[in-house]
């Protein structure tokens, strides 16, 4: 069955900027992810965008947006400033209840990168208003003191020969208190590049959101 699907470019105006995203709605859409990429990377991320493809088939709603403008991305310790990802993933998460077609639509999260701090921080501020998290080769150690805090299914997936990065994800799985699932991917790298790895990725994250952005509680 092929799904109707909105699919546009939206400005999203907050406190003292706006930010460039790609909004995608299916008909009936059963929840809405927003990404939160990856210090240097955009909306225009080629494997945000993939699983984004896979989530939208799934017949879920996403929104890959840019964190930053391209004058405060040009300055390369505001890529790493996690307080101002932060607030920017929370005042976006606020816009989209405030949408038309997304403001009923129960939220999730995918972080990548370090944009899994900022996503697992936001989740933490919002308590039970959002669903579900996925970390993709994440760093939410760098959102230590809001792990306990998280109260969304949490998933963290990394890659098996990313060996600092699983450890670093082991010590932040073991801070969560809510739902939560470490997932390692044999034979792939941080980046997931090899064959069939993003698509692992994208799998396992489908069915994660399709878990729980329908759980009224959890």
């Amino acid at each position: 069955m092929q799904l109707k699907e909105s699919h546009n470019t939206v400005q999203i105006p907050l406190k003292n900027v706006v930010l460039t995203g790609h909004l995608s709605v299916p008909d009936s859409a059963k929840g809405l992810v927003l990404f939160s990429h990856g210090s240097g990377s955009s909306r225009l991320s080629p494997r945000n965008n993939f699983v984004a493809k896979v989530l939208q088939q799934k017949g879920m709603a996403t929104l890959l947006f840019d964190l930053l403008t391209k004058k405060e991305d040009a300055v390369y310790e505001t890529r790493f400033n996690i307080d101002l990802l932060t607030q920017r993933l929370i005042d976006t998460t606020l816009w989209v209840q405030t949408q038309k077609n997304t403001e009923n639509l129960p939220v999730g999260y995918f972080g990548a990168s370090t944009g899994a701090a900022s996503a697992i921080r936001a989740a933490a501020f919002f308590g039970k208003i959002i669903k579900a998290v996925v970390s993709r080769g994440g760093r939410p150690d760098l959102a230590m003191h809001e792990l306990p805090k998280v109260m969304a299914p949490t998933l963290l997936v990394v890659g098996g020969w990313d060996r600092m990065v699983i450890d670093l994800n082991q010590k932040a799985y073991d801070q969560l208190k809510c739902k939560k699932r470490l997932e390692i991917i044999p034979q792939a790298s941080h980046l997931f590049e090899e064959p069939g790895k993003l698509e692992e990725v994208a799998s396992i994250s489908a069915k994660w959101f399709d878990r729980w952005l329908g759980e009224k509680d959890y």
